[in-house]
């Protein structure tokens, strides 16, 4: 039976390539020469250190637009406080969104059961497979989903 799965996850390799790109650039801007402005990253957390509020912002949004040309949905991050960590300088923790959390994946269930298409969906973990009997009614799953899931969405393993 045709199927394919309902994930939410970024590509940690883009991500990656993002933050590298991001850290060079702010190391030639002039506007922050002499800063220790700077985006280091462990597993699904970025942290974004700077010399104050304002370059954290402006750090925040060279990383956003590096993300964005990488084709890396920005709803993926979600921003922590701003912490002061000695002196003038400041930190903050970005997190990586990744899974479908329970709340999600009913609203994604609800959706493809009141759309009355011929099609099944269930949670398995952090994710949702979405079954039918045939290729057609999947590809209208998706585009449906596409266009009414306010949430990143990947669709893959596609099986026939």
């Amino acid at each position: 039976m045709p199927s394919f799965d309902v994930v939410s996850e970024a590509n940690m390799v883009e991500v990656r390539n993002a933050v590298d790109q991001a850290n060079k650039e702010v190391a030639t801007r002039f506007d922050f020469k002499g800063s220790d402005a700077r985006v280091e990253q462990k597993e699904n957390e970025l942290t974004a250190f700077a010399d104050s509020e304002f370059q954290l912002n402006q750090l925040r949004d060279v990383l956003l637009g590096r993300m964005t040309k990488r084709n890396i949905d920005v709803r993926f991050l979600e921003d922590g406080k701003i912490e002061k960590i000695g002196g003038d300088k400041v930190k903050q923790v970005i997190k990586l969104k990744n899974g479908i959390d329970s709340t999600d994946a009913k609203k994604i269930v609800k959706l493809v059961k009141d759309s009355k298409m011929k099609v099944q969906a269930s949670i398995q973990g952090d994710a949702v497979r979405v079954t039918g009997a045939k290729r057609d009614d999947l590809q209208a799953a998706i585009a449906m989903l596409k266009k009414d899931v306010d949430m990143p969405l990947e669709f893959n393993n596609f099986r026939d």
